[in-house]
């Protein structure tokens, strides 16, 4: 709920009996009126309570923050707790005043302390069309910009209430402003989503939105979508509701107008279209075997001139292929021709978003292993490539992961890839790209993958030559254990293929002392200590290595790894023990 400007004066601000003096006076009457109303609060005289209530809100209206002072001063909150019953004709009034000297910072909290909250919920279940939205303003207020409030507010059961309002009160312009913007404080807090998923609010905010034709009204509604469809379950009953017709609606209505709200909405209907493709159910519900109309829909987005509308279609394209079926349908429908000439659109200064989604739409196609031919045959790699001058790190992040992909158990494409010098160059200088660790992890991967997919000995000399050794044997450290076998599988090949030629830079980069501290660090994963003493084994080729084996006392280290709970780490020690005491 938020603090908003008071919507309506009907409820108190016209002057009433009981009032005394001209409104330039009315400061001066506002301590009678506080007096006043202690003793008709507690009397319940309708008609004078009625009276000192109208002050108080003129008093308000003139000068907020003053009259809230003194309102505060004088302790009167406190009755307003008694006052907020839905029997009297006076509880608008009170929820109104309630509403705006909680529009000071200052007075929140010592409403909170007078106990308002309580019965203010307990209003919401009011008939009373006035009491409601006066009441909704008041918490609205008091709980504005604070998450612990809010939260309060969600475990007393406001969400259900609110929802139901909604429904029944659709007609009401000012009551359903106000459910829209407690809906979007409300949203935002995690807690909240569930309770929303319990209710109907998918159903009732779908059917507000297709009754508005105001840009405003339904940006409003917006404002609550998007929060609430973060949440996989929302998200589901979103799509079952139809909000993606009214999405799919929207932007054909607006993709060729260039007036600036048209613009905007046609952005925020098709990111929302996005986001709803990224729950697992939501998105195949929608793809429908390939044969639905919103992916159909989606489909003719990439090919159009609206960059918006290409951005949108190539990041669905990527939520849609989150699984292999999909991956493989989409791939044999020829989603990657359009994908590679949507690419070549943006080669020359394009648009960095749009390359973004491209590349990672290409990416989670080249996942399935049968894809993975097929789209090294059409080009993709090539067409990649084209970006291999990109500066930007998003770009580039998804360029290389989509290469990696690409190359995964494809030796042939692995090779030709790792003799390109060019491409080995760019990824050497991208590994030292401190400042962008996805760019500097997948450099350093790909690197790797090269070698082991290729087992190429032109490969290794390539990597070799432009400066590639040091970053895998740094890779060999990283923190996750998956790089850290990719690097030392890749080394254990450049050891057993060219150790001649690699040889000075595996000693320059200390891999002997890495190999011990990884060994000796009971942390190591098993298969890093197993991959490890490969490693050591095919290094004992090299004379200067094998001399720093040799000075390091690699066998008191090893001889303790025979007894490893893992039967191949324990295996390779005997094995690693015995090839070290014959080569000693």
């Amino acid at each position: 709920m938020a603090c908003q400007r008071p919507r309506g004066t009907r409820g108190g601000m016209q002057r009433a009996a009981g009032c005394r003096g001209s409104v330039g006076r009315l400061q001066d009457n506002l301590s009678d009126t506080l007096k006043k109303l202690k003793i008709t609060a507690v009397d319940r005289t309708e008609d004078s309570l009625e009276g000192c209530l109208d002050c108080l809100l003129q008093a308000l209206a003139q000068n907020n923050m003053e009259t809230s002072e003194k309102i505060q001063g004088s302790g009167i909150l406190q009755l307003f707790a008694s006052l907020l019953i839905p029997q009297s004709a006076c509880t608008a009034k009170v929820a109104n005043i309630i509403a705006e000297v909680a529009k000071n910072e200052f007075m929140r909290i010592p409403c909170v302390d007078a106990g308002l909250i309580s019965p203010l919920v307990q209003l919401l279940n009011s008939k009373d069309q006035e009491v409601l939205l006066q009441t909704g303003r008041a918490l609205g207020n008091i709980c504005y910009d604070s998450h612990s409030l809010q939260a309060q507010l969600i475990n007393m059961g406001v969400i259900p209430t609110l929802v139901k309002l909604l429904g029944i009160h659709c007609q009401n312009a000012a009551l359903t402003e106000m459910c829209l913007v407690a809906f979007g404080n409300l949203a935002e807090l995690e807690s909240s989503k569930e309770q929303f998923a319990s209710t109907n609010i998918a159903e009732e905010l779908v059917k507000l939105f297709k009754k508005q034709i105001e840009h405003d009204k339904r940006e409003m509604i917006f404002e609550v979508l998007a929060p609430l469809a973060e949440n996989d379950a929302i998200k589901l009953q979103l799509v079952e509701a139809g909000l993606v017709e009214c999405l799919l609606e929207i932007v054909q209505q607006k993709v060729d107008s260039d007036k600036e709200d048209d613009i905007a909405e046609l952005k925020t209907a098709s990111d929302l279209m996005v986001l709803l493709l990224l729950g697992d159910e939501s998105m195949q519900k929608l793809f429908e075997g390939g044969k639905g109309n919103v992916f159909q829909r989606v489909l003719s987005w990439i090919p159009s001139n609206n960059h918006q509308l290409q951005l949108a279609g190539a990041l669905a394209i990527a939520n849609f292929a989150r699984n292999d079926g999909n991956c493989i349908h989409m791939v044999d429908n020829g989603i990657v021709e359009k994908l590679m000439d949507l690419l070549g659109r943006h080669v020359e200064e394009g648009n960095v978003t749009v390359q973004h989604a491209a590349l990672s739409a290409l990416r989670n196609l080249a996942i399935p292993v049968v894809n993975k031919a097929k789209m090294l045959s059409a080009g993709v790699t090539e067409a990649v490539l084209k970006f291999l001058k990109s500066e930007m790190p998003p770009v580039q992040f998804k360029l290389l992961g989509t290469l990696r992909m690409l190359i995964d158990a494809q030796a042939e494409a692995a090779e030709q890839l790792g003799k390109n010098v060019k491409l080995v160059e760019r990824l050497v200088e991208w590994c030292e790209a401190k400042d962008h660790a996805g760019v500097m992890g997948e450099s350093n991967r790909l690197l790797s993958a090269l070698i082991r997919h290729s087992k190429s000995k032109d490969v290794i000399k390539t990597i070799v030559q432009s400066g590639g050794i040091k970053h895998l044997v740094t890779m060999a450290t990283s923190e996750h254990v998956i790089m850290q076998n990719e690097a030392l599988v890749a080394l254990a090949l450049i050891a057993a293929l060219e150790l001649g030629t690699a040889e000075k830079d595996l000693e320059s980069a200390k891999l002997v002392q890495i190999l011990h501290k990884l060994l000796a660090d009971e942390r190591s994963a098993p298969e890093i200590k197993y991959n490890s003493m490969v490693l050591i084994c095919a290094l004992m080729g090299s004379e200067s290595l094998h001399k720093e084996v040799q000075d390091l006392a690699f066998l008191d280290v090893i001889s303790k790894l025979r007894s490893h709970e893992n039967k191949s780490v324990a295996q390779q020690a005997s094995l690693t023990e015995q090839r070290l005491t014959v080569e000693s």
